[in-house]
């Protein structure tokens, strides 16, 4: 019983430890990083790095494989919208930037290039904990939405190869719709293929002779 307890205490210490979300901080003033460090003692969140903006973003990324990236700047440029758009791409992450810049085609430039959450004004303790829940909460939908609509477009894919190549079986070798999908679906079993691979190799070897 006792081993028990002690199981389950410690698979919750771990759940705790697996939760904890690391944060990439870009910001010139420490004093305002270690403030913000404390305001999010006992969250999920925890500054594993603080850098600022004359260290590459890419590289401060690869290194440190944060879970999230918070950039405090006044007036972001081009090189950090142009390593956004690269991470939002090739690695994407939540990105909260806190900026002095209120121009309207910047701000829509910066959520393009992969920012969950812009806030115009400085960073504030009290009020970053908040702002990081719907950041995530806001990334996580989008990658969601990003691997339904990659899946439809598969199968959308798929079936038009699979209906291309059941109609060239059935022009070239006089089948019935019905009896050229069999014979595609037996292929597949026999080989261990993928339908859609098949239609591939169908519809190529038809389009040589």
């Amino acid at each position: 019983m006792k081993d028990n307890l002690e199981h389950n205490t410690l698979s919750k210490e771990q759940k705790n430890v697996i939760q904890k979300l690391c944060i990439l901080l870009i910001d010139e003033n420490h004093q305002r990083a270690e403030s913000l460090s404390l305001a999010l003692n006992n969250s999920r969140y925890k500054i594993s790095h603080l850098a600022n903006s004359e260290l590459s973003l890419l590289k401060q990324v690869d290194e440190i494989q944060p879970d999230i990236i918070v950039i405090d700047i006044e007036s972001p440029n081009r090189d950090i919208l142009d390593s956004l758009s690269t991470i939002s791409h090739f690695n994407p992450k939540p990105v909260v930037m806190f900026s002095g810049e209120k121009d309207t085609d910047t701000i829509n430039q910066y959520i393009e290039s992969g920012v969950s959450a812009y806030v115009v004004g400085d960073l504030q303790a009290d009020r970053v904990k908040p702002i990081l829940d719907a950041a995530v909460a806001r990334f996580r939908e989008f990658q969601k939405l990003k691997v339904e609509l990659s899946d439809t477009k598969q199968q959308l894919a798929s079936r038009n190869l699979i209906d291309q190549a059941k109609r060239l079986l059935m022009k070239k070798k006089n089948l019935s719709e019905d009896d050229a999908f069999k014979a595609m679906r037996k292929t597949a079993m026999d080989t261990g293929q993928k339908l859609d691979d098949v239609a591939k190799t169908l519809i190529s070897f038809f389009n040589t002779i």
